[in-house]
């Protein structure tokens, strides 16, 4: 028997007053709402209270291994350098007062409550680590795995070539329940590029899985490591399936040099992924948008031993995307939440089609549409980009047409109350 739910009287990115119905977890159709009908003759109820209807959030990039939300503050101590950022965590992260999957589950908790229901997150693999923090991340997922998908990338954040002992390790992880295969700065960091993208895609190939590879390289450092792991994507035929995060070198090589790898990833759809960074790391959004690049937002670490900041609210890493990008327009600041929702489906493979569907405009209502998989978040708000600026805490969150998160709350009380 189907399962048929409808959200009613609510705006999807803020438009007209609709109801949404939904039929076994998919929307089945949009309809303008009719005050004082009665609705569907079965199925449950979900009163909109006239908000704001979004798709969830995607979370594409965080790091569940490495969180300290929820326990007490801990000073910054880490040395300059991406090498003093691995070497704080590596020293620190077992003194922490709780477990791995402990921290993972309460931070994933707190990203599902706050309205997203896809998150990606990388695990560190490393000698000294073992898979310790894969299975605490793999807890997690299992903890959750009913409010939201979540996919575990294997990620040697101390390096493979320099670190005698991982390439095993990230073998063993692809059989223990990892979904993807992680690298990070073949250059700068293993000072060796074409044998650390050539162990990263053969693994991949091995184990038929999807990359996401870290790239912090700047300039045409950065360049040159994305046109290595473009040949790799050409010559194994593995288009649509690998995704490099951060980029920096698209916002810090010359524009030339820019448009033309900018080119090649669109011709190879490799996606990206973004934390919303400041200063001269930004992505060029309207490039990537003119070039159909599906492109995702993450909140990257959260209160961990690299950074102090972090919450687990995507709606608030939104904000950070649009003020990072220095955009006032409406239809610009939409845009971030596109990014942030059916631009990271799009990033991860749930369902989303392969081209940038976060380049739709809002009149569109990119993951509002039949056939959408009804992962939703309502949100009292005049418009999207008014809750983008006030980030309101009323939210209800829907996975698969079913209420997993009210206000904040995961709790069974909390969600009972927003059914009918």
């Amino acid at each position: 028997m189907s399962e048929s739910t409808c959200v009613r009287a609510v705006r999807p990115w803020g438009g007209a007053l609709s109801d949404v119905l939904i039929e076994d977890g998919v929307i089945r159709e949009v309809v303008p709402h009719t005050p004082g009908s009665a609705g569907p003759g079965h199925g449950q109820v979900i009163a909109g209270h006239g908000h704001l209807a979004l798709p969830a959030f995607a979370d594409v990039h965080a790091h569940l291994d490495s969180t300290r939300l929820g326990l007490p503050f801990r000073p910054h101590t880490a040395r300059d350098g991406l090498l003093g950022l691995i070497d704080n965590d590596l020293e620190n992260w077992r003194d922490a007062e709780e477990s791995v999957s402990e921290r993972a589950t309460r931070t994933l908790g707190m990203t599902i409550a706050s309205g997203a229901t896809v998150v990606r997150s990388h695990a560190q693999i490393d000698v000294s680590s073992g898979l310790d923090r894969l299975e605490g991340v793999l807890a997690a997922r299992e903890a959750h795995a009913d409010r939201a998908e979540v996919q575990v990338v294997a990620f040697p954040q101390a390096g493979i070539v320099r670190a005698p002992g991982t390439v095993d390790l990230l073998r063993a992880a692809m059989s223990s329940g990892a979904d993807l295969i992680g690298g990070i700065d073949p250059c700068a960091l293993d000072r060796d590029p074409a044998q650390h993208v050539d162990i990263v895609f053969d693994i991949a190939h091995r184990h038929g899985v999807g990359i996401d590879i870290h790239l912090h390289e700047p300039g045409e450092l950065g360049c040159f490591t994305m046109e290595l792991i473009c040949d790799r994507v050409r010559s194994l035929g593995m288009q649509g399936r690998v995704t490099i995060s951060h980029a920096f070198a698209l916002a810090t090589a010359p524009p030339p040099r820019i448009q033309a790898v900018i080119e090649q990833l669109a011709h190879l759809d490799i996606a990206l992924t973004t934390i919303a960074p400041s200063g001269q790391r930004v992505l060029p959004a309207d490039q990537l948008a003119a070039s159909g690049i599906r492109l995702g937002l993450g909140q990257d670490g959260m209160r961990d031993y690299w950074s102090p900041f972090g919450d687990g609210d995507m709606l608030g890493r939104t904000w950070q995307l649009a003020f990072t990008q220095q955009l006032r327009h409406d239809r610009l600041i939409e845009r971030c939440l596109a990014i942030a929702t059916v631009g990271g489906r799009a990033v991860v493979g749930t369902g989303e089609p392969a081209a940038a569907s976060w380049t739709d405009t809002a009149d569109t209502c990119p993951g509002l549409r039949r056939g959408d998989r009804a992962d939703l978040l309502l949100l009292p708000g005049e418009t999207v980009t008014s809750a983008i600026m006030d980030r309101p805490k009323r939210r209800t969150v829907l996975r698969a047409g079913r209420v997993v998160a009210v206000d904040g709350s995961l709790s069974p009380e909390a969600l009972r109350k927003a059914v009918s």
